[in-house]
């Protein structure tokens, strides 16, 4: 898996689920790198499912949110499934105030 500082991987399990954990701030600094490596991961060897664990985000801003959709883009190009888990609250007013929960898999 692609290694990145705020962002730890599980791996993949033999349904071929991988977790991805972010940590931090998600911002316009770190964005590009996050949607880069989320978009790698999703292109491994056996990787299905990429479920990205977003309890460890203090802050996201748009471009954080701009580089999950991407990453989740890229994901379902290759045939990966995309999906966002345990939400901190800053992701999950961003992703509600934005209509993407469903994008994302989360419930209402």
């Amino acid at each position: 898996m692609p290694k990145d500082g705020m962002i730890s991987y599980e791996p993949a399990d033999p349904d071929g689920l991988v977790i991805a954990t972010l940590t931090g701030e998600l911002d316009l600094d770190r964005a590009d790198d996050v949607r880069d490596s989320l978009a790698r991961a999703a292109t491994e060897p056996g990787v299905r499912y990429l479920r990205v664990d977003t309890s460890g985000l203090g802050f996201i801003d748009s471009y954080g949110l701009g580089a999950l959709v991407s990453a989740r883009n890229s994901a379902a190009a290759e045939g990966v499934t995309f999906t966002l888990a345990d939400p901190s609250p800053p992701v999950r007013k961003a992703v509600e105030v934005t209509g993407l929960a469903d994008v994302f898999g989360l419930p209402r």
